[in-house]
């Protein structure tokens, strides 16, 4: 190789914009063990600093492109992610089960 690769900042850049920069981190990843009543109230905590976030849809798609596993990121859940993450992609046609014949009208 003969030349190293450019600079890849603008790929990260946008985190510097981001509204939960200074606010602790242990507000978006749950510690272990953590249920019911306390991890509900931490995780919309965390979902309501993201409705403010100047950056949330970059975040959001770093999050599901690199599928985080864990934390609240772009204002989604790990369990919201997942969701979005297994869901079948639609491809706007029907698959070959729901096919019906044509419908001939006389003219």
């Amino acid at each position: 190789m003969t030349r190293l690769p450019g600079a890849f900042e603008h790929h990260w850049s946008w985190q510097l914009r981001a509204a939960c920069r200074t606010t602790d981190t242990d507000l978006f990843f749950h510690p272990s063990g953590e249920r019911g009543t306390p991890h509900d109230e931490r995780e919309q905590a965390a979902v309501a600093v993201c409705a403010r976030c100047p950056v949330r849809s970059e975040c959001r798609r770093y999050a599901l492109a690199a599928r985080e596993p864990y934390g609240v990121w772009g204002g989604l859940t790990e369990d919201e992610r997942r969701a979005l993450l297994t869901r079948r992609p639609t491809t706007g046609r029907r698959s070959t089960t729901d096919r019906r014949p044509p419908v001939h009208r006389a003219a």
